[in-house]
């Protein structure tokens, strides 16, 4: 549990007709991490097979299919259970081909469609306005005495119009449509210049129709209306073609789509393994508890023409060697959190099943409330049911999770939506009620239970690395734990005592403080001696190691201090929460006793429940981000690099 699966790096000879059948089978059981090989004389003399013209070939067929996809404007393409077989590239251009030759006559026709409606639209929004118009366009506009513009005018902008052109100009005006209005406006060839400027001032949009032979504006009007609903039916008709032929072959899409996904994967992985003229070496990582069945599987596919061997990553160095995290059902949501840090090296500690009692614990204090932490457990078992996908499952179950410890912390605290008090009867501990010191002290003392498991784990992470130095002498190793309870020490013994009493005072102080930091400014030095002794090369001088080591003593004690000091958020964020549900009860019972009888409950219950709304909602998120943080940064700084590479295996399997 507190560490990565034990993992054995494998290889495999097999023969190259049969290195094909392999993959295909380790793709199958998704079990091995590949790793990607060279040629040489501890592997294989001969390069891996170069795929380049393969994979191109087969992202095209995939963009194709995509292509298709969206021209269809399909969503997601169905599932396929299709096992993996070997499909050529000419085989899946052969039955591409034909789908894409039938999709392109329909959905060429439909936006060809489209394109007429769309123009048929724009006609109709142009002359439409003006249907009223029932003379022919040609009288408007070859007069050798008349001026004439049509258009329309923002409707606003009509008194202004009339106000500007005066007698000499006539406006015929149309029925408003659209917030414009349609207009003719007459004129004589010597007032033209004064209508044209003021049309433009005032937004006038100019529209010119064609001037057939005794058309009139209606009949224009007429001939698009009808051309518009003649073109909607045939789009429509076009759409449910096109529509029934996107399920008709969204299915040899889908399929076509998952084998050619399961090619290319092969042809990839083809590329990570150096050969001789007649065998592939495969290599990769597989969980030791794997490796049994992994064995079988490869000495079935080949007949036992295969040697295969396995060995365990002692000499591997930690930062090569994948990890994989398996953990019980209700550890899974946090092994996200903590991936969203980081892995843990292969040799570290892995510290999930810390991470989730920890988290807990500090959201449950920050967020007490039983009434809101029902809601929140509520919100996440419905999404614990009905979560259609791992990742929902997951967030459902560490909602729920987070939501019991807050009816936990809640109950102790006796509240509930923000009520406290029963009949004048407290209904728990009390947090506003009670001491802010003592909660404050209770968070602190959360922090240094924290700091001090980091620094354990730290040391222990530290010796199973052969650093012996830094587990020592680092301010995160052993002097520093002595530095930090040491302290703690003291500080508690000058609250219950009187230090000048105390015969050996001075002695405390000096075991507890001086010494721990002299032996953590000492680590630098010791290593730049080390360094030069063994010659693997010195970086730095003596004086530099020298200036290092006191701005680790001095990043101790500062480091120490603000490390523990920012466990009191837990308390003020605490405090915070329970003063919006406190207010929001305080308000409801006002407005109750200003406001006699059944409205005046209804009203108060309206405010208790807009003010737990917004306390489950903001306080919420506000303590699951500071109890992550305090993971982070507090904890996770003590001993966790996060610097693991993940196991990933090698998969046949489509993702959308």
């Amino acid at each position: 549990m507190l560490r990565p699966l034990p993992m054995m790096r494998l290889s495999v000879v097999v023969l190259e007709r049969d290195e094909r059948k392999v993959l295909r089978e380790l793709g199958r059981l998704g079990a091995v991490h590949l790793v990607r090989l060279g040629p040489g004389p501890d592997t294989a003399p001969l390069a891996a097979h170069d795929r380049t013209a393969e994979l191109t070939h087969c992202d095209n067929l995939l963009n194709r299919i995509e292509s298709l996809r969206q021209r269809l404007e399909l969503g997601a393409l169905p599932e396929s259970a299709l096992e993996p077989v070997d499909l050529p590239l000419g085989s899946a251009e052969g039955s591409l081909r034909p789908l894409e030759e039938r999709v392109s006559a329909d959905v060429e026709r439909q936006e060809d469609l489209r394109r007429r409606l769309a123009e048929a639209s724009a006609a109709w929004r142009q002359v439409g306005p003006f249907r009223e118009l029932d003379v022919p366009l040609v009288l408007l506009g070859g007069s050798a005495f008349l001026h004439f513009a049509i258009g329309t005018l923002p409707a606003e902008n009509l008194p202004p119009l009339r106000a500007r052109v005066g007698p000499n100009v006539v406006l015929a005006l149309l029925a408003e449509h659209e917030g414009r209005r349609p207009l003719i406006a007459i004129t004589s060839l010597s007032s033209r210049e004064p209508l044209e400027a003021a049309l433009k001032d005032l937004g006038f949009t100019r529209e010119t129709f064609r001037a057939e032979a005794g058309a009139s504006a209606k009949s224009l009007a007429d001939e698009s209306q009808s051309e518009l609903e003649f073109l909607r039916g045939r789009v429509e008709d076009a759409r449910t073609q096109v529509a029934a032929l996107g399920r008709e072959v969204a299915q040899p899409l889908a399929d076509l789509k998952r084998l050619l996904a399961m090619e290319r994967a092969l042809w990839e992985a083809e590329q990570y393994f150096p050969r001789t003229q007649a065998t592939a070496l495969l290599a990769g990582w597989v969980p030791a508890a794997d490796l049994p069945l992994i064995r079988q599987h490869v000495h079935e596919v080949t007949g036992g023409r295969s040697i295969l061997q396995a060995v365990a990553p002692e000499d591997v160095p930690e930062e090569e060697v994948p990890v994989l995290l398996r953990h019980s059902r209700f550890l899974r949501p946090f092994v996200l959190l903590l991936e969203n840090y980081g892995l843990p090296t292969y040799r570290e500690i892995e510290p999930t099943v810390f991470m989730a009692v920890s988290y807990l614990v500090m959201f449950g204090l920050m967020f007490g409330d039983a009434g809101n932490g029902a809601v929140v457990a509520a919100g996440g078992a419905y999404l614990l049911w009905k979560g259609r996908t791992v990742a929902y499952r997951d967030a459902g179950l560490l909602l729920l999770m987070a939501g019991l410890a807050s009816v936990a912390w809640g109950i102790y605290y006796g509240s509930y939506f923000g009520i406290t008090e029963i009949g004048g009867r407290r209904l728990g501990h009390g947090l506003l009620g009670g001491s802010p010191v003592t909660l404050m002290l209770m968070a602190v003392g959360i922090g240094v239970v924290l700091m001090s498991l980091g620094l354990v784990l730290n040391i222990i992470n530290r010796i199973a690395h052969g650093d012996w130095i830094t587990a020592l002498l680092d301010k995160f190793g052993l002097a520093g734990v002595v530095f930090y309870w040491g302290m703690l020490a003291v500080l508690l013994a000058m609250k219950f005592t009187d230090l000048r009493q105390w015969p050996h005072a001075g002695l405390l102080v000096l075991l507890a403080a001086v010494v721990p930091l002299t032996v953590v400014a000492l680590k630098a030095p010791i290593q730049f001696f080390l360094a030069r002794r063994s010659g693997h090369g010195v970086h730095g001088s003596l004086g530099e190691s020298l200036i290092e080591s006191a701005i680790e003593v001095f990043d101790a004690v500062i480091g120490y201090l603000a490390n523990t000091a920012s466990f009191v958020r837990l308390a003020a964020y605490a405090m915070s929460h329970a003063a919006v549900l406190f207010a929001s009860v305080v308000i409801a019972k006002r407005l109750m006793a200003a406001w006699p009888g059944a409205g005046g409950v209804i009203v108060g219950i309206i405010v208790v429940a807009l003010g737990n709304g917004v306390a489950i909602l903001l306080e919420g998120i506000v303590a699951s981000v500071q109890a992550l943080r305090l993971e982070y940064y507090e904890f996770f700084g003590k001993f966790f690099s996060g610097s693991g590479q993940a196991f990933k295996p090698f998969r046949l399997a489509v993702t959308e």
